[in-house]
């Protein structure tokens, strides 16, 4: 099957404005023939912590992706914010060509070094969804730090999806962990990141695609675009030709901790 990453430029806090963008990127992706094209975090407002301007209790940025995905004949994996009392919670949300929802993620770890914990309420779920017989597991940005929730899916799965708003001062961590999770796992994992300046803070993208060995294919950076990739049964052959997850000693490790 044939993925689109979208290395997106997001005008801070505009949803209109991104969203209207967001539809000539996935007219570009439907246009090349891609099944699934995958946004960043936080996709139509950027990485704000501003809860009251930015969330919604309606499901309005779905129902726009919704007809988008129905249009084009595309799926889309995008994030939004949905209000949760004072609070809001981090979404990633995947929808089929029929605009029905496939799957929808919680960020299961806010980022508290910026505050994102103060402001946003944890998921405590994993979310894993099927397009075109490949198995995709879903994770938000500081997520990535975490290997213990990838490998709690890690048989589950073919694709590892990141969706992130992540920094250029800390993207070489961004780069690094990508392949590591690629490398420990072996599945593809495909890191979506957007590019350009938020309030302080700049983004320079680095968004790619790793395979199961480790080993970047693809990648994008200072520059909107879309990366394309096929992915088909590597996952699977990584696993048959070096079958080290079966030797993982899951209650062992449960005990030690």
């Amino acid at each position: 099957m044939k993925a689109a990453l979208c290395q997106f430029q997001i005008e801070f806090e505009d949803k209109e404005k991104n969203l209207q963008r967001a539809e000539r990127m996935i007219a570009s992706a439907a246009a090349r023939q891609a099944q699934i094209i995958f946004f960043p975090e936080m996709s139509f407002t950027g990485f704000s912590m501003n809860v009251s301007a930015t969330s919604e209790s309606n499901g309005e940025t779905i129902q726009v992706m919704q007809e988008y995905a129905r249009n084009y004949q595309i799926a889309v994996g995008f994030g939004w914010v949905k209000k949760t009392g004072e609070k809001g919670e981090n979404h990633y949300t995947v929808l089929d060509t029929s605009g029905a929802i496939l799957s929808d993620y919680v960020k299961i770890h806010p980022f508290s070094f910026s505050g994102e914990d103060e402001h946003f309420t944890a998921g405590n779920q994993t979310a894993i969804f099927t397009i075109a017989g490949i198995r995709f597991g879903l994770f938000i940005c500081y997520d990535l730090r975490f290997p213990e929730i990838f490998r709690a899916v890690a048989a589950d799965v073919d694709v590892m999806v990141v969706a992130a708003n992540w920094p250029e001062k800390r993207i070489a961590h961004w780069n690094k962990l990508l392949e590591a999770r690629a490398l420990e796992n072996q599945c593809w994992v495909l890191g979506i990141n957007c590019v350009g300046d938020q309030e302080s803070l700049h983004y320079n993208g680095s968004s790619r695609a790793v395979n199961p060995e480790g080993e970047t294919v693809d990648s994008m950076i200072d520059r909107e675009g879309i990366i394309f990739c096929e992915i088909h049964d590597e996952a699977i052959q990584c696993r048959n030709n070096f079958p080290a997850l079966q030797d993982r000693r899951a209650t062992l490790y449960r005990e030690l901790m």
